[in-house]
């Protein structure tokens, strides 16, 4: 079964993504409260000494104040990367043109995916090679809200709600060969806070 159709994966802008972020944009894409909180739930899941990849970021990783081994950042705007205190590498690429990441094999104990899942037009390949690059066991951590770039979110994202968005991030997790272990939803005053929980091999223990 195809997890998405090529109307699913439409976008209202089809133009190469790296010239929409051509230009830096050193702004979050969530408010504070829902920052805070990806940060509370980071501080939950990470050890000290893991290493963690941040894909699809930016100048700020939301990360807590632990000590980390590696932390290696991915996104499309070289100014916001360099500008992340964070980061001990990163590299830019676009994940909808090139779904290989040039990482090693089981190099990472977590993968973080913040604010952004929405824009992958072919998130099993993607997934996939999250699944790859994690050690045994390891986490990927998906985070959203109700906010994006309406014009370059896929049409599948666009026009589903929430708990639908929660679903197709599941999906996103079992086709590429991860476990979904834990859904948080919270809604309240200000942006909703939802985030997807996945581990990599056979432990699929709720975290």
């Amino acid at each position: 079964m195809t997890l998405l159709s090529d109307t699913d994966r439409l976008k209202l802008d089809d133009a190469a993504d790296g010239r929409f972020y051509d230009a830096p944009r050193f702004v979050t894409h969530a408010d504070e409260a829902f920052c805070d909180r990806l940060t509370a739930l980071y501080d939950d899941l990470l050890d000290p000494g893991d290493r963690v990849f941040d894909a699809m970021g930016s100048w700020v990783s939301h990360l807590p104040a632990v000590p980390l081994d590696r932390v290696v950042g991915h996104g499309l705007n070289a100014d916001e990367l360099a500008a992340n205190d964070r980061y001990d590498e990163w590299f830019v690429q676009s994940f909808n043109d090139d779904q290989t990441l040039p990482l090693d094999d089981a190099a990472f104990d977590v993968v973080c995916c913040a604010l952004s899942v929405q824009y992958l037009q072919y998130p099993a390949a993607v997934f996939a090679e999250f699944e790859r690059v994690l050690d045994r066991d390891g986490l990927v951590v998906v985070s959203f809200t109700n906010r994006m770039f309406p014009t370059k979110a896929i049409r599948a994202w666009r026009l589903a709600s929430m708990p639908e968005r929660a679903e197709l991030v599941e999906a996103y997790l079992d086709a590429g060969g991860l476990t979904a272990v834990n859904r948080i939803a919270e809604e309240g005053a200000g942006d909703p806070f939802y985030a997807v929980v996945g581990r990599a091999g056979s432990g699929a223990d709720e975290v």
